[in-house]
């Protein structure tokens, strides 16, 4: 067993395939803890299913499975999505779940009807185009890294040069207004940058299951410390871990999907964590717990002596 694991390693399309992944756990544990923080979390889902009809029109456009093409029609149908999800929350009586709902099966929906009269089309590029939908990480080539990497480069750097403004902004939206920060400026980087967190993560993980990589992970972090500065590491090292772990696992048995591979290991990091958490997990308030009452036991039995 330890041969065959030393022996995945070395395998350069293993060493590959877990970089890119583990760039994408990173980058989604880091950019998701924004969303996870500000209670939108469904938000993550909704743009994901969303960046599918791009996809598939960039392709129609071009005609073939170019991945910086395909991801540029993704950006567009996910920046379309969020206008209108803001649209609908601020100009009608329409409700954010409501909006997301709306927006997530009506795009979604528009994004099969595209891709099944691509699949239905006589051209050979359309191969392995709807691995979007369930993601293949192992179609990812050394260009599609170095293209993920750039990505994850950019929005790290954006989150680094305005720290003090999204922070400021997730906590107290209104108290970011009062100090001059342009909350649409504010909104429309933390939104283009969750929308490019899930494109860049579609070829691996999928339209279906990106959003749990972009939220576990920060799910899980958030029972170890209250810091925003440690919230953020700790989930991207969770989802970085994820993404090496799935793949590892991935090709270290026959026909096992890496994509749904990572989200079950991003899920155990969430379950492990909201049990074994030092001060927020189950196991710990239970054991608190089971001492305060032993402690009030041990006071009200002090009482009682000291009456008689």
């Amino acid at each position: 067993m330890l041969t065959q694991v030393l022996s995945v390693f070395t395998d350069y399309t293993f060493q590959l395939v877990a970089l890119g992944t583990g760039i994408i756990g990173l980058l989604s544990g880091v950019i998701g803890t924004y969303a996870t923080l500000r209670k939108e979390s469904l938000l993550g889902d909704a743009l994901s299913h969303a960046a599918l009809p791009g996809i598939a029109i960039a392709f129609v456009i071009i005609q073939r499975k170019e991945l910086l093409f395909l991801i540029l029609g993704a950006a567009v149908s996910g920046i379309i999505a969020t206008g209108l999800i803001q649209l609908m929350t601020r100009k009608t009586v329409v409700k954010l779940d409501s909006a997301l709902s709306l927006v997530l099966s009506s795009f979604f929906g528009l994004g099969l009807v595209v891709l099944t009269a691509i699949q239905n089309n006589p051209n050979a590029q359309q191969a392995g185009l709807d691995s979007f939908i369930f993601g293949q990480a192992s179609a990812m080539l050394s260009r599609d890294v170095q293209l993920i990497a750039g990505v994850a480069l950019i929005l790290l750097l954006l989150v680094g040069l305005f720290w003090k403004e999204f922070k400021c902004y997730t906590f107290d939206p209104m108290f970011s207004r009062s100090l001059g920060f342009s909350s649409k400026i504010i909104e429309f980087l933390l939104s283009m940058m969750i929308v490019l967190t899930i494109i860049i993560g579609l070829e691996s993980v999928g339209v279906i299951l990106i959003s749990a990589l972009l939220i576990g992970p920060s799910i899980a972090a958030r029972q170890w410390t209250h810091r925003l500065s440690g919230v953020m590491i700790l989930a991207g090292v969770f989802g970085f871990l994820s993404g090496i772990i799935g793949t590892l696992i991935s090709s270290l048995g026959e026909h096992i999907p890496t994509g749904p591979t990572i989200v079950v290991v991003v899920s155990l990091f969430v379950f492990i964590s909201l049990l074994f958490a030092p001060k927020q997990g189950y196991i710990a308030k239970h054991i608190l717990k089971q001492k305060k009452q032993k402690r009030f036991m041990a006071r009200l039995t002090e009482l009682e002596g000291g009456k008689q």
